[in-house]
């Protein structure tokens, strides 16, 4: 039997082929039902959800447009802090990337509900809440506290480097930076004459745009200068502080030792960690180098958010400053930490000192303990693997954003985003 379909009469091979073509001129009414487009179990029905027990007014405080004064009604804060939340979930930094999925991807047209968000107001949100953004994280941590996740039985702190928005070609010394600013101030006339005698090859846009670079360029070196000071004071010796660099592009980076042993501009992000819950409790982000010297801060952070310091704290070697352990110790913390090795053979460690402090004395005894051994094997164990997580899933493996405010404005986000997925996890209602 021919299943092939019989040829109607008067036709022909040689006859065009009938084919429906594409007209995209035509005008198309389409239907789409957002709240089809997710299943009930999405993470992003699930942030929302979580936003909605929360107190976000902080974030509406800066809207100018309200009753009946004029002025475009702004984009409900509400919509924005949940995006960069789901976006930071799935390690999304770029806000042109979380504006372009908010036209093709469903979860982020669900967020939107049909309100157009573009890459500038996404940008700009990211860094201009750093008040709202601390208070949301103590909020989160207030909700797992509650729901008796978070205990501060035993936190772990660590440090982690982070990649600044800065090259190494840009950290200069004092007479290039003078330089620099002259050339600077000079472009910035130039750009005011061609303001005055428009060039006609040139519109006023690019005009504008030359101006505000310049403008730019001189506010970036005059900041750099003004840092080189607090550069110069952490340096120990004359010949370093007469070579001391800061940047043009970020003058708040420092370059520090990198994990893989090199050097390059960045940011020491400071998180501390509940051993048993895995929740974040304490941020902070410094521009040096080493971690010494920033127990103290990290407790007193832990304690503004939940009210109370933990009862024991786990710190690596880095950390180990007598004074922050007599200080822990006046505040009721146990510290768990390294003691330093010994330069000559045959002492004992985890002896006391002449001098020592009764606190430092007992840390130094403690350590020598098997039970404190094993206890400190929970510092990496928590630590670092939630600093593996922020750097892989969360986006926090280089910067995108300049300065010691945005840079951590930047963390917020991550390590409230971090929280959020262990409520979500745990099931917190």
């Amino acid at each position: 039997m021919n299943d092939a379909p019989s040829r109607t009469e008067g036709s022909t091979r040689q006859d065009p082929p009938r084919v429906l073509t594409a007209d995209r001129r035509q005008l198309q009414w389409r239907t789409c039902d957002l709240e089809a487009t997710l299943p009930p179990e999405h993470p992003a029905r699930a942030i929302w959800s979580a936003l909605e027990k929360l107190d976000l007014s902080r974030f509406y405080e800066p809207i100018a447009a309200r009753g009946s004064e004029p002025g475009r009604p702004a984009i409900d804060p509400r919509i924005l802090v949940a995006l960069w939340l789901h976006a930071t979930s799935q390690g999304v930094g770029s806000a042109r990337e979380v504006a372009r999925r908010c036209e093709t991807d469903d979860a982020y047209r669900w967020i939107c509900g049909g309100v157009s968000v573009n890459h500038h107001t996404l940008s700009d949100f990211r860094v201009d809440h750093p008040e709202a953004l601390d208070e949301l994280m103590t909020q989160v941590l207030a909700v797992l506290a509650h729901a008796g996740l978070v205990e501060l039985r035993r936190t772990a702190q660590d440090g982690m480097r982070v990649r600044a928005s800065a090259g190494a070609a840009s950290f200069r010394r004092e007479k290039s930076l003078q330089a620099c600013l002259e050339a600077a101030r000079e472009q910035v006339k130039q750009a005011k004459r061609e303001a005055d005698q428009p060039d006609v090859q040139r519109t006023a846009r690019e005009r504008a745009a030359a101006e505000h670079a310049a403008r730019q360029r001189e506010e970036r070196v005059t900041r750099a200068l003004a840092e080189l000071p607090r550069v110069r004071a952490a340096k120990e010796t004359d010949k370093a502080r007469e070579q001391a660099r800061v940047s043009t592009t970020d003058p708040e980076a420092r370059v520090m030792k990198m994990g893989d042993g090199g050097f390059r501009p960045a940011y020491n992000v400071q998180l501390a960690t509940d051993t048993e819950s895995r929740v974040i409790v304490g941020v902070d982000v410094t521009n040096s180098g080493s971690d010494a010297g920033q127990m103290p801060p990290m407790l007193d952070d832990i304690e503004e958010r939940t009210g109370r310091k933990p009862d024991e704290h786990l710190v690596d070697g880095g950390f180990t400053k007598l004074e922050a352990i007599d200080q822990a110790g006046a505040d009721g913390v146990t510290v768990y930490a390294p003691v330093p090795t010994p330069r000559k053979e045959g002492i004992d460690p985890h002896q006391p000192k002449a001098g020592d402090s009764e606190t430092v004395a007992a840390w130094r005894q403690r350590m020598g303990t098997d039970e404190a051994k094993d206890i400190y094997k929970q510092r990496a164990a928590t630590a670092e693997t939630v600093n593996a997580d922020l750097r892989t899933w969360r986006g926090l493996d280089r910067f995108r954003v300049r300065g010691r405010g945005k840079v951590l404005s930047v963390v917020l986000w991550s390590a409230i985003t971090y929280n959020l997925m262990r409520w979500i996890a745990a099931g917190v209602t």
